[in-house]
């Protein structure tokens, strides 16, 4: 079975046709409604074709009219759309859809003019998606239901980061469960909309090839990297808040490794794929004060280059703080206590303003236990397999292969699947994938929330620590792979990252 017959036939069906809805965005002002959300709405609309009377309300705090809107979503909406996939024609068939509601979030008496936008049918399908600080969301959905627009049709729509710590993701958890039940609430992690992730299921659960060799018994280590060129830019107040760990680490990775280590689901309805994700979470080894300190690394940049461009350090971005001990890196060590998985240690990487824009995952397998070659085992490289997901999506099999030539020399090669080349059809973006399976109901791809609260449990004691020893994070050079502390973590176990660049496809 190949991956694309195993989408089409195991995966949600993604050709049934759209019902009616009024999808509302609130933080429809904001960098990532201009970014993502507004530009993979329009790239449904041109691709999938809304229902005729499908409807966006847009919301925010500015004083604008409907005309002051479309010109700031036309100046800063539209040109992240790509240049061939715009037309005079799609661009206004769109912008027809959309409405703009001046709304102040947590004023109450402002939904009125959102409830007399929005049309009354009580059978229509309402999405809210929330593009705001989490602080806001339950004040939302509190005033949506006090509006009366909390249907037994809605959607909530939650955008990350879910809490600062187990205590106030529960809290979030509470409260917006008062509004909504557990079926209605989507909490998006866009890692999970990528075509490369989700062909990692189809890569293990839709060939028998893997699953034999997927266990401990052939594994080595298994490496999970997500690493950024970019510096916070102008995120300065978020991510003094956040840090790498809440950022990156307690979602995306651990989002990441679970797909990687669950066990197979009996099918890939929602709550078969969750049930066994939070399986993997409730199975990650818990940290003690020491093993902490050996299996857990933090940095934060300093001033270097990237691409042969001088950057600042983190304290010296715009707003920065001189003291701060907010990490712009983590690298963690993770273990796994089951009976597949025992003694094959999870790699986690994440960082800012690092030598190379990616993200991938690498399974190592175990070394070749004799050689009947004229070469050393140490020379064979252990054969691995690369998911690469961005920036340019597909998977590689590293092999040993013959040179060619007199004699018997093995080297290393690869075995390359682009996903753009297999696959001639344009792909979805992320957003666009996960706004799809909002808008058709679709939970497979989102988190549950006792899947949210056991990454919380699992991360909560580093943050603990960190609060409690106040020691400063590691250093590194701008332009660099992090902390030199980070090599010694992976080298403590005679291994070391993947850094070198995967071949252009």
């Amino acid at each position: 079975m190949t991956i694309a017959t195993f989408i089409r036939g195991h995966g949600p069906k993604h050709d049934m046709a759209l019902t009616d809805f009024d999808l509302v965005l609130f933080g429809g002002s904001g960098d990532l409604a201009m970014r993502k959300l507004l530009p993979a709405l329009y790239a449904l609309n041109r691709d999938k074709g809304f229902p005729a009377t499908a409807r966006i309300y847009c919301v925010g705090r500015h004083d604008w009219t409907q005309e002051e809107y479309l010109k700031e979503v036309n100046d800063n909406a539209k040109p992240h759309i790509v240049p061939e996939m715009l037309s005079a024609t799609s661009w206004d068939t769109f912008c027809a859809r959309v409405t703009y509601v001046s709304l102040n979030a947590s004023d109450a008496a402002t939904y009125k003019a959102l409830a007399e936008a929005m049309r009354s049918d009580p059978a229509l399908t309402r999405v809210y998606y929330l593009a705001t600080p989490p602080s806001l969301f339950a004040t939302i959905c509190h005033n949506l239901a006090e509006a009366g627009l909390a249907t037994p049709n809605s959607r909530v729509v939650l955008e990350k980061p879910l809490g600062r710590d187990l205590e106030s993701a529960r809290q979030i958890n509470a409260e917006v469960g008062r509004v909504f039940s557990e079926s209605q609430i989507f909490r998006i992690d866009h890692y999970l909309g990528k075509e490369a992730v989700q062909n990692l299921l189809a890569l293990r659960f839709g060939n028998v090839l893997f699953e034999p060799l997927w266990r401990r018994e052939w594994i080595s280590d298994v490496q999970i990297t997500i690493a950024e060129e970019i510096g916070v830019g102008n995120r300065m107040g978020y991510y003094e808040t956040s840090g790498a760990l809440r950022d990156m680490l307690q979602n995306h990775l651990l989002q990441l490794l679970c797909i990687v280590a669950m066990e197979p689901p009996v099918s890939v309805t929602a709550d078969a794929v969750r049930n066994e994700k939070l399986k993997v979470l409730r199975s990650l080894r818990r940290f003690t004060p020491a093993t902490l300190v050996q299996n857990v690394v933090r940095g934060q940049y300093r001033s270097g280059h990237v691409d042969g461009v001088p950057v600042p350090s983190y304290r010296n971005e715009p707003d920065g703080n001189p003291q701060s001990r907010t990490e712009t890196f983590v690298a963690v060590k993770a273990e796994i206590d089951t009976w597949r998985w025992a003694g094959v240690p999870f790699y986690l990487r994440t960082g800012k303003r690092m030598a190379d824009q990616l993200a991938e995952i690498v399974v190592r397998f175990k070394s070749l236990p004799h050689s009947i070659f004229a070469q050393p085992v140490g020379s064979f490289q252990p054969n691995s397999l690369v998911i690469r997901l961005q920036p340019d999506e597909g998977l590689h099999l590293n092999l040993m292969a013959k040179t060619p030539g007199d004699g018997m020399r093995l080297k290393p090669v690869d075995l390359e699947l682009d996903f753009r080349e297999t696959f001639k059809k344009p792909r979805m973006e992320a957003y666009e994938r996960l706004l799809m399976d909002v808008l058709r109901g679709q939970l497979t791809l989102f988190m549950r929330s006792d899947e949210l609260e056991a990454a919380w449990e699992w991360v909560e004691p580093i943050l603990t620590f960190w609060e409690q020893e106040e020691s400063e994070p590691i250093p590194y050079t701008s332009g660099s792979w992090g902390p030199a502390a980070a090599s010694a973590l992976i080298g403590r176990d005679g291994l070391q990252w993947r850094e070198e660049s995967l071949p252009e496809v």
